[in-house]
């Protein structure tokens, strides 16, 4: 204990530091002996932290990459799909159209069709009114010849006038 009661931290003795730096170097080789192996497996951690940071980052660039590509995709995409539309639309106009010139065209025909018949019909009436008005006529001449021998031919073509005029009326 003797020892001890001379021992002051301020004022070390020669031995004590001898003994004091041995023992510090002993120590530091052995620990850097044994953490030799924790550097190196800190040393490959911090390699391996650094090679997947790269990573991570290359991993980013190529995301941007991708999602530039992918609104270049969507955008052309956009691009055909208006385009499309407006072929479509343009399909869609002619097919309208034809389809007005065929109707007005079959329109025309019906018309012109229509018109003709009328025409015929027309024409059909006249034949007919006409040869009505032949045999009417041949007949009330007939008649009158036959009258005109007997002498009451005004009383008949009175009497006939109205006949027709009723016969019309019905």
């Amino acid at each position: 204990m003797l020892y001890l009661a001379e021992f002051s931290v301020m004022n070390p003795s020669l031995g004590f530091l001898f003994w004091t730096t041995i023992i510090f170097i002993l120590v530091w080789l052995v620990l850097g002996s044994f953490f030799k192996t924790i550097k190196n497996a800190l040393k490959a951690r911090e390699h391996d932290i650094d090679s997947a940071l790269q990573s991570a980052e290359m991993a980013r660039k190529e995301m941007a990459l991708l999602q530039d590509a992918q609104k270049n995709l969507e955008l052309k995409a956009s691009e055909d799909r208006l385009k499309i539309i407006r072929e479509a639309e343009a399909i869609r106009d002619r097919i309208v159209e034809d389809a007005k010139n065929k109707a007005e065209e079959v329109t025309k025909t019906l018309l012109e069709a229509a018109k003709l018949e009328i025409e015929n019909r027309r024409k059909e009436m006249e034949v007919s009114l006409f040869n009505e008005v032949g045999k009417l006529s041949v007949d009330i001449a007939q008649q009158i010849l036959q009258i005109e021998l007997h002498g009451k031919h005004e009383e008949f073509v009175s009497r006939k006038i109205s006949e027709l005029k009723q016969s019309n009326l019905n």
